[in-house]
């Protein structure tokens, strides 16, 4: 006989009550299924590729997919500095779900295989791709975004590139630690900052001397915060005798031998947890020069440009994932005699956050569209992207956090508890904000693309004029950001380059997205109708289209 108690806990219920009024599990849904990234990937000349990646969409809403992602954050990497036998070995150790990950991210061209296609938008795809696939967890996104940006800081010593670039845009994923060569596929990471410098990498201490073989030099030294150390390639700066220049480090010699390579230890860290993060030392450690002595940081400029990119793109994918979770709880969840999607001023909140998602992954597939162009030979786009990636890794990623907190705070309670994954988001959050340049260090280099080149301010408003004439709001914004150029200081550049932003997102949303999405960014963001949080949208704005633009399956 079924006792009373095991037939309501079959049924959902426990002794005391019957669970009801909470949200069914998210998945499984599609990642992909939002309208301003597939209108962007068509836009920016990438529509071939729509069929894969509404699979990808598919695939990275999947129950597997996000149990992945769950798994590698609660089991985190562990360093191994040694055998059972005493021997040096530095090694880390993941649970088989960040294998899971990589290995389907690398496959799906999510690391460096653009570099490998000729396609017009190879690299628009990648960037959709990972706004698709970044709704399963963020801290693989690291190594794949290295792998890809090491590339073209590479072919600066094109022996190297001709050696490694083959197996560095390969789609399978071999995690074994063995010699570069004998691989299936090869990850590449980066050391630039110190415990004395951080993003001052010119005041770097680490020492490289020649050796007779030319190109050949060892290191001495440290870094400070090396993320992803069990990558099999390494681009370094170091101090040689013609000053600070790049370097390339593998973790296995040609020889099949270690490099001396040796992780202190692995960050504890607010988010990105299933990643790991280490502070390496190099003692004797051989390394080949990339680019001349004396320009490590003109060399490795081109990475940094690149992950700048991918810190805007894995922002917005973090918006768009904290907001389908919170419509979907909104949707299902009921307070007050009413659903709370129907609750006006949640729909506000909801539209608001449907606002600002939308405008960061049109910004990010623009500056991808830019970053293809500009690798295809684009001079116009290539200054373009220059200032314009600056001021979207600035903004979007500012914008974060308090997006990710606004998202949190749409579940309550609910949303407050790990296994609801939304403060696996929030701590995430922050990280792209810090890395490749704080906020202060992306501003100043911003004023320094503005004062050293000058085609790039040329560029933006090239593409701000590309709107004229349709918004009042943002012509008057546009004239106001000329005025402000003529008046910048290092003091002011936090306003002028979110000025920049807004202006920028305002003008491809007036452009491109429908009028009930423009006219609300143009009167919050441009014309001052907003308040200091999200939700504050005027009674004017069109709420309902809003929200059934933004939310997979409708707003209703």
């Amino acid at each position: 006989m079924v006792s009373t108690l095991d037939e309501q806990q079959r049924h959902g219920g426990s002794a005391t009550h019957d669970v009801t009024n909470q949200a069914p599990p998210l998945t499984p849904y599609d990642a992909s299924d939002d309208t301003a990234l597939l209108e962007g990937l068509r836009r920016e000349g990438a529509g071939w590729a729509e069929e894969g990646l509404r699979r990808l969409g598919r695939q990275a809403g999947s129950a597997q997919a996000q149990e992945w992602a769950d798994l590698a954050n609660r089991h985190e990497p562990e360093l191994r500095t040694h055998d059972r036998y005493g021997h040096r070995v530095d090694e880390v150790e993941f649970h088989p779900s960040w294998h899971h990950l990589m290995r389907t991210a690398i496959a799906e061209g999510l690391a460096a295989s653009p570099w490998a296609d000729d396609r017009p938008g190879a690299h628009v795809v990648r960037s959709a791709g990972g706004l698709a696939w970044g709704h399963t967890e963020a801290g693989h996104g690291c190594p794949t975004s290295m792998t890809y940006a090491a590339v073209p800081a590479l072919r600066r010593q094109p022996e190297l590139a001709k050696l490694y670039e083959p197996l560095l845009t390969s789609r399978e994923y071999d995690p074994a630690l063995r010699e570069p060569t004998e691989k299936r596929g090869l990850l590449a990471g980066m050391g630039m900052t110190e415990k004395q410098g951080g993003s001052d990498v010119r005041t770097n201490t680490t020492a490289a001397t020649p050796t007779a073989e030319p190109g050949v030099y060892t290191l001495r030294g440290h870094k400070w915060f090396t993320s992803a150390p069990m990558c099999d390639l390494f681009l370094v700066l170091a101090q040689a005798p013609g000053g600070l220049s790049c370097f390339l480090v593998p973790r296995v010699l040609p020889d099949g031998t270690r490099n001396t390579f040796r992780i202190q230890r692995l960050k504890d860290k607010l988010g990105n947890r299933s990643n790991a993060s280490s502070e390496p030392e190099f003692d004797g450690t051989v390394a080949w020069l990339v680019g001349p002595e004396g320009q490590g940081v003109k060399t490795i400029i081109e990475m940094v440009n690149c992950t700048r990119l991918d810190c805007v793109m894995m922002s917005a994918a973090l918006m768009r994932k904290s907001l389908v979770e919170a419509g979907h709880h909104a949707r299902h969840r009921s307070a007050f005699g009413a659903r709370l999607l129907d609750q006006p001023l949640m729909r506000n909140v909801l539209a608001d956050l449907a606002l600002e998602s939308e405008a960061a992954t049109t910004l990010t597939l623009r500056l991808a569209g830019a970053a293809d162009r500009a690798i295809r030979g684009d001079e116009g786009e290539a200054a373009f992207r220059r200032i314009a990636t600056a001021v979207g890794k600035y903004w979007v990623t500012k914008r974060g956090p308090a997006f990710t907190a606004e998202a949190l705070e749409c579940l309550g309670g609910n949303g407050y508890v790990e296994d609801s994954g939304m403060p696996r988001h929030y701590r995430e959050a922050p990280l792209l904000s810090i890395w490749e340049g704080s906020g202060n260090v992306n501003a100043l280099d911003v004023l320094r693309a503005l004062s050293r080149e000058p085609g790039t301010a040329e560029a933006l408003f090239g593409e701000l004029a590309l709107a004229r004439g349709a918004d009042a709001r943002l012509d008057a914004a546009v004239t106001r950001l000329g005025t402000g150029l003529s008046e910048a200081s290092p003091t002011t550049a936090r306003r002028l380059v979110e000025q920049m932003a807004l202006t920028l997102q305002a003008s491809l949303l007036v452009r491109h997205a429908p009028p009930a999405i423009a006219d609300a960014f143009c009167a919050t963001r441009l014309g001052g109708d907003w308040g200091h949080a999200f939700g504050t949208l005027p009674e004017s704005a069109g709420l309902d289209a809003i929200v059934e633009r933004a939310l997979p399956g409708g707003g209703g």
